[in-house]
């Protein structure tokens, strides 16, 4: 009996969704050995050096003519503070581990999805709840290494400036996240609907 669940995948799909697969178990490996390389290298809290954002900050950078220094609007730059307040070095350790946590989890529900693909299984509510955890999923935890990132900078910069520059920006930019939650729901209600018409589909066999 063929369903609309049951979907023969071409050889040239097979490779390609293999192909994924084996990229995915790659970003999460990276992304687990870059996440202890960074941990360690801050771990004695120690000259520790984060990106930080600066609302539009005036600095002085070496562009004029022979190298002459001229005034440029400050967005981003790194800094290096002697020490982290704890709070802030606990933010840092947080961030990088759930940083790696989140890849792997996702890479996870990705590749079970392609493997449910693989063998010709599209939309059920195993996959629906995969594509949901990893789109839904991904974007609060990208909020929150977000928050986690502007309560590493910020701590730095208050321990260079020992608590004298005000620094009150947020690294969590409001239009990338509306357009990734706008285009998480809408995968989410793709897969919805296909599997509401796979099962009214089976209803009818």
């Amino acid at each position: 009996m063929s369903t609309v669940q049951d979907i023969r995948t071409s050889r040239g799909d097979r490779v390609s969704i293999v192909a994924f697969i084996a990229a995915g178990v790659l970003l999460a490996a990276w992304s687990v050995i870059a996440a202890a390389v960074a941990i360690a290298e801050a771990a004695g809290n120690r000259d520790v050096r984060v990106l930080a954002d600066f609302a539009g900050t005036p600095a002085q950078a070496p562009i004029g003519p022979g190298g002459a220094a001229r005034e440029v609007e400050l967005v981003t730059a790194y800094v290096t503070a002697p020490q982290l307040p704890a709070a802030s070095f606990a933010a840092l350790i947080l961030r990088e581990a759930l940083g790696a946590g989140v890849v792997v989890a996702i890479v996870v529900c990705l590749v079970w999805l392609a493997l449910n693909v693989l063998r010709g299984r599209i939309f059920s509510r195993t996959n629906t709840t995969l594509v949901a955890t990893a789109t839904i999923g991904g974007l609060i935890a990208w909020a929150a290494i977000a928050l986690l990132n502007t309560m590493v900078a910020n701590g730095a910069i208050a321990r260079i400036s020992d608590r004298d520059f005000d620094n009150p920006v947020m690294s969590l930019p409001l239009q990338p996240l509306l357009l990734l939650a706008f285009a998480a729901s809408i995968v989410v209600t793709a897969f919805t609907v296909g599997d509401r018409m796979r099962r009214d589909t089976e209803g009818l066999v």
